[in-house]
């Protein structure tokens, strides 16, 4: 699933593979899915992009934007994006298929659901999109710890849960329930602590581990537990996850529990997360 390390490697990776490149054709919709979603008529993408040039591809939070000369493509979490030699067998299902005049071209599947939405520039607003242009990346200079302070001592979120605060309303653009399970295992904070009960070194932690973590994940390509355009799993090995549930904890030899939380689960280590 697309989260802000993945949406840029997924973004660096496109510049470096599809950039400059000319639009031939455009096929969308082309293996229906109920939870496909798209902007408009998904039959009027051709029409749109063909002849078009692409130009810079953008992580946007955990979105991948792809400008195309006043036309964008917005990717969104759950979107499988997919780069195709000239001689490489296009996949027999997709929702999106963006052909080259050189006769390369890239796939966008998707598993559970997921947004593949193209438009004219400045005619579609996404409420996470609109909230990346608002907000500053844990990556850049300008999330710095009075930024975060000002977030995690807001009234608001006294009450919430550690991953309640982390990754629901998007208060930090891109970070979801993926990547904050090793954000809080590097802060020896465990998901389900409430805000009100973090001290002011543990709130310090928590911000330096989500700059650090989110850091390290994007330098290393994304998670291992998700694909780049390549096929290939990131390079950054996860310490909680679906990989490592079970597993002893490497640091206090503890064992990896995974539980179901807020519609999701939650990953920690018994011994290194107190709760």
């Amino acid at each position: 699933m697309i989260e802000l390390p993945e949406a840029v490697s997924l973004a660096k990776q496109l510049n470096e593979t599809i950039k400059g490149k000319k639009i031939d054709r455009v096929i969308a919709n082309y293996s229906p899915h109920k939870f496909a979603w798209y902007f408009g008529d998904p039959m009027g993408y051709d029409a749109l992009l063909r002849g078009k040039t692409i130009g810079e591809a953008k992580a946007r939070g955990g979105l991948v934007e792809v400008l195309a000369g006043g036309v964008n493509l917005l990717f969104g979490d759950g979107v499988i994006l997919k780069f195709l030699a000239t001689d490489e067998k296009r996949p027999p299902k997709h929702q999106l298929l963006v052909e080259f005049e050189d006769g390369t071209a890239f796939s966008a599947s998707v598993q559970m659901y997921g947004g593949l939405w193209c438009y004219k520039e400045g005619e579609y607003h996404n409420k996470y999109y609109d909230i990346t242009t608002q907000k500053p990346s844990p990556l850049s200079a300008e999330f710095n710890w009075a930024y975060f302070n000002q977030l995690i001592a807001s009234p608001d979120v006294q009450n919430l849960s550690a991953k309640a605060f982390l990754a629901t309303e998007q208060r930090i653009p891109g970070l979801g329930n993926g990547v904050l399970q090793d954000i809080l295992y590097n802060a020896k904070i465990h998901p389900k602590i409430k805000i009100e009960l973090l001290n002011e070194t543990e709130r310090n932690t928590l911000f330096n581990s989500v700059k650090s973590t989110l850091k390290e994940m994007a330098a290393q390509g994304g998670r291992d537990t998700t694909i780049n355009i390549f096929g290939q799993p990131g390079g950054y090995k996860t310490k909680l996850s679906q990989n490592t549930l079970d597993k002893p904890c490497p640091v206090c030899g503890g064992t990896i529990f995974k539980q179901p939380y807020m519609g999701g689960s939650i990953y920690f280590c018994n011994g290194c997360q107190k709760f």
